[in-house]
Order: structure tokens, then sequence, then C-alpha cells
């Protein structure tokens, strides 16, 4: 039940009786600003990815000789070629067998970073179809592993039934039963906390809990000193906190950037936590239409030059290495620093499903057009 992972947040008496009492006042989502349909990056989508709208597209002599895909060639579903071990477990999900996943999510252990992205990527599948999970779950009854991916499961489904577009353009009836759903998802993962006590997992789910109904930001707050006392430099609870703290939803720029730049300036070399500045100042200039040259000022030089330090000490195969390296490849172009935008590029090319591609209507398309002007005028220089 909720009410014991509720008991363990240190917050004041007041906010545990409101949460406790379930009298948060459901908000609709406010209007997102992003001139993009999507309405989150990581929103699960309701479509399935469409291949890139390439007609037209002419690769230069330049790109193509340095070996550079096209559009069509681009992977839209991943930002890097995943573990072998990672896409056994979750196309044998698929295809409704569940021993491989719990293998891999035992094998984890507390290696927290890859185990909420194994959590999330399969909680993303049984979204869809969760028969293998409740084998698994009529197996495994207390597996507290079975319990993250459900508690996954039952937040992607609540953002499916929101969908993916603007709130104006959406329903009455999808916001109803997209706050149903997240109310239900609050049960589901306090129960994955209370059987793995010291995984910060459904914390970071929870942040998308209280993202939709609009925890006040006390409680925020609260759920923050959780999951960092637990995993205090996680990339996915920094990511997902960020947009908690963002114009578009909970916060304003002030404080997404706030909260980016203590991240940033707190955190150890190979975090990759240097890039929260990096998505916060992209958002804003994405939402308010700021003029490009704010990308390329002294300040931003050096938060890109810090966010450059800190994936060269990461973990190349970590799961979120190769998402900074193409938000670094796009500040990087923006630059005008087109060699080391390159070289990002080549370290990346071949899948797309990465900020700042994302938010765009066809990724395979955008990232190909940014990378082609990087090459180009590097090639230029020569």
């Amino acid at each position: 039940m909720l009410l014991v992972i509720l008991l363990i947040f240190a917050i004041p008496t007041a906010v545990f009786v409101i949460w406790l009492v379930g009298s948060f006042v459901l908000e609709f989502v406010r209007e997102y600003r992003n001139p993009t349909p999507d309405t989150d990056p990581d929103a699960p989508d309701d479509d399935e990815d469409a291949t890139a709208e390439d007609e037209g597209y002419v690769m230069s002599d330049e790109v193509a000789a340095l070996g550079l895909l096209p559009p069509d060639r681009q992977n839209t579903k991943t930002s890097r070629p995943e573990q072998p071990e990672v896409v056994f477990a979750v196309e044998a999900a698929r295809s409704g067998a569940w021993r491989p996943a719990a293998d891999l999510l035992e094998k984890t252990g507390d290696d927290w970073e890859r185990r909420s992205s194994l959590a999330f990527q399969l909680g993303d599948v049984a979204a869809v179809d969760d028969t293998w999970l409740r084998e698994w779950e009529a197996v495994h009854p207390d597996s507290a592993d079975a319990a993250v991916v459900a508690a996954k499961a039952a937040v992607s489904r609540a953002w499916k039934f929101r969908g993916a577009k603007l709130a104006s353009h959406t329903t009455d009836e999808q916001f109803r039963d997209f706050h149903q759903v997240l109310g239900r998802a609050r049960g589901i993962n306090g129960r994955a906390a209370e059987l793995n006590p010291a995984d910060p997992t459904p914390y970071i789910n929870e942040i998308w809990i209280g993202l939709g109904l609009g925890y006040p930001h006390e409680v925020m707050h609260a759920l923050w000193e959780e999951i960092t006392s637990r995993a205090p430099h996680h990339y996915e609870a920094h990511f997902s906190a960020l947009q908690y703290w963002s114009a578009k939803w909970r916060g304003s720029h002030e404080l997404a950037m706030g909260f980016a730049t203590r991240a940033a300036d707190n955190a150890p070399p190979g975090s990759l936590l240097s890039a929260m500045p990096l998505l916060a100042h992209y958002e804003y200039a994405l939402n308010t239409g700021a003029p490009d040259s704010e990308d390329a000022t002294p300040e931003m030089v050096k938060r890109v030059d810090a966010a450059l330090l800190d994936v060269a000490a990461a973990d190349p195969d970590g799961p979120r290495t190769a998402e900074v390296r193409h938000l670094l490849a796009a500040f990087l172009t923006m630059q005008e620093r087109d060699e080391a935008a390159l070289e990002q590029f080549r370290l990346v090319d071949g899948y797309v499903n990465a900020v700042p591609w994302r938010y765009s209507s066809d990724p395979a398309a955008e990232f190909c057009r940014v990378r082609d002007t990087a090459v180009e005028r590097a090639h230029a220089k020569t």
C-alpha cells in the first residue's frame, strides 16, 4: 500500500495528512508551451515511431565520405545500440516470456542506473501487454523486481491515456482516465518501494505520478530527499525532476535552472549531470523563442566544456551516456564548434531517440539536418 511509502517520507505532518487522505485536487495538466506535439521528452507516445520522411534528402559527398547514415536508416526508438542481454530480455517479454527479464534484473542488483533503465523499458512493454508480467507475479508474488516493472507499467499506461498532444488537444475523457490510472499507480508504486526499500527506482517513477497529479513543491522536495538518500547522482532521477521543475509543468525557468545548476556543480565527473543546465537552457530557448546567440554565450560555452569532460569520464556503455552525446552534438553545432560536434555525431549516428531530436515531428530528419550542417562547415574550414 502507498501508506507505507508515504510514512517513510520525512515531511511535515500536514503534508502527510494531505497525502494520506488523498485530498490533492487533481488539476488539469497545464498548457504545454512546447510547440511540438510531444507533451514531455519521456512521456510514452500513443503511436509507433514512423519511418523518417526523408523524401528529397540528398546526402552530400562530405557526409557520405564519413560513412554517416541517411534519415531512413536512423533508429528512432533508442539513443544508442542497446546491450545484447537487454535486447534479449525485452524481446522475450514482448514474446510473452518473463524469465529473461527476471534473471537480468536480479543480475543488475544495486546498479541503480541500469536497474531503473531496464525496469522502465520492461514496464513500457508491460503497459501494452502484461500477460508475461502477471505470470511472473503469480510464480513470485513478492518479487521486488516484478513489482518495480509493474509500477512503471502502471505509470506508462496512464500516460498513454493522456496521449502525446497539447492539453488543448486532449479530451476531458482522456484527462479523466489519465488521472484515475495515475491514482491507482500510486498504490502499485508504493508496494514496489516496500519490497525493496533501498531501490530509488519507485521514487523516480513517483515523480511522473506527481507531475501528472500536480504534487505540490513541498511533496516533491520530500520525494527528492528519498531519491538522493539512495542515489544522489542518478541521471534519470535528475532528468525526471528537471521536467517537474520546468515552466511547462510545475515550476519555472528559474527553478529549473537553479535545480540543474546545483546538480551539475555538486556532481562527480562521469555522472553526466553537467548536462542538466544544457537541458534546462534548451527547453527554455525552445519554449520562449530565445535568440540563437544565447546558445553561444561564454557561460554556455563553459557549460558545454564541462559536459564534454563529464561524458569523457563516464561509462561509455552507460544507459544515458549517448543521450548526453546527442545533446552535446547539438550545442556544439549551435556554437559552430563543428569538429567537436562531428566527433559526437560519429559516436551516436544511427540512433536518434534523444533530446533535442525527439522534440521534432521527424527526429531522424532533424538529426541529419543538424549533423550535415556540422559536417559541411567543418569541411569548409579545412
